[in-house]
């Protein structure tokens, strides 16, 4: 099984707002840098989707190691919130009936997990780390970029700014 090191970064200009992801796969010696911008979405929607786009980019069953600076989606994979939620048909809080936010994201990035066998890593964001700093730049060009794009899950899904 190949071996592959996966980085990701979103993030918007405002909460909603712009946004972007950022993605570098690193496998030996090969490098691919995936980035997109949305006219509207949050910056954990674009957390999620940067997850995602690296991992459906591999086109066989991989070990990933993916590096993320974000706690909401690293501890919503590695802490099991995720599948709970899905399991209890994404409920989040099943005392107050509280849904989880992002289903649809949350859904394929599942998917994505469920199709490789993946090792969730927290990186603090803005600290140097040369590849976390490059899905920064990434992201927040693909945001500042006026794309015109829709994030057709953002409206559907959301109530809140996540």
């Amino acid at each position: 099984m190949k071996e592959i090191t996966i980085y990701t970064d979103g993030g918007c200009i405002g909460n909603p707002g712009p946004g972007g992801y950022g993605v570098v796969l690193i496998y030996g010696e090969h490098r691919k840098e995936l980035s997109d911008g949305f006219k509207e979405t949050t910056n954990n929607r674009m957390e999620l989707l940067a997850c995602i786009k690296g991992l459906e980019a591999l086109k066989e069953r991989c070990s990933v190691t993916l590096y993320s600076d974000s706690k909401y989606v690293v501890d919503g994979i590695s802490k099991g919130w995720a599948r709970r939620w899905q399991k209890n048909n994404w409920i989040r809080v099943k005392k107050t009936g509280a849904k989880a936010v992002n289903p649809d994201l949350w859904q394929r990035l599942l998917e994505q997990v469920e199709r490789h066998n993946i090792n969730m890593c927290w990186v603090k964001g803005h600290a140097g780390n040369p590849e976390n700093e490059v899905c920064d730049q990434l992201a927040n060009g693909a945001a500042r970029s006026n794309s015109e794009q829709v994030d057709s899950g953002y409206r559907d899904n959301n109530t809140t700014n996540n």
